[in-house]
């Protein structure tokens, strides 16, 4: 599985936003790897972010 549907897969799952802590946390990955993935998931608009530092899948 590729890491960016790793990381959406983990935040649809939880159900509540989560940091980027929690998602490597979560998901075994690497902090590295998330702040990357988040870097380009906000990028292309596919997590909103509805809490300060925390953030969901923007299509649930």
């Amino acid at each position: 599985m590729e890491d960016k549907e790793k990381v959406l897969q983990v935040m649809k799952e939880a159900g509540v936003p989560l940091n980027a802590g929690k998602v490597a946390e979560l998901s075994g990955l690497d902090r590295k790897v998330v702040d990357k993935v988040f870097a380009e998931l906000k990028k292309s608009g596919e997590i909103v972010s509805p809490v300060r530092c925390k953030w969901e899948p923007a299509n649930k």
